[in-house]
């Protein structure tokens, strides 16, 4: 049974940072891609980023985070973060990681198949 637990989501202020961790339980964390997706109230999930398996080459971002965001996986812990620079209220989101069907770095959801049960970040101005 594959579970995901995401941590560090917080209240900051514009131009802050925070840093996001996914604790991934299960099998096979080393073979899948991971991702970071977000939901604002009323809008829908978005891709913010992937991260590819095993060793992470390919990085991407979505264009409203990038420069900003950063992505990294820890292999022998089963760790997945995501490093937020510069926030902006518009960051104001619940943030969910995922679990990849394979290794390569996808942007579409239905690419993942486990999902964590979210942690809040808000960004005040």
């Amino acid at each position: 049974q594959v579970q995901l637990v995401e941590s560090g989501g917080d209240s900051v202020q514009a131009g802050g940072s925070l840093r996001l961790s996914c604790v991934f339980s299960g099998y096979a964390y080393s073979s899948r891609s991971m991702g970071w997706f977000r939901q604002a109230p009323g809008k829908e999930r978005e891709w913010v980023a992937c991260i590819s398996a095993p060793t992470g080459n390919d990085r991407l971002f979505a264009d409203s985070v990038k420069g900003r965001f950063t992505i990294s996986r820890d292999n022998a812990k089963n760790n997945l973060s995501l490093q937020m620079n510069s926030l902006k209220p518009e960051d104001t989101a619940m943030y969910y990681c995922a679990a990849g069907r394979g290794a390569s770095c996808y942007f579409d959801s239905s690419k993942y198949n486990y999902w964590g049960q979210g942690t809040q970040v808000t960004v005040s101005s």
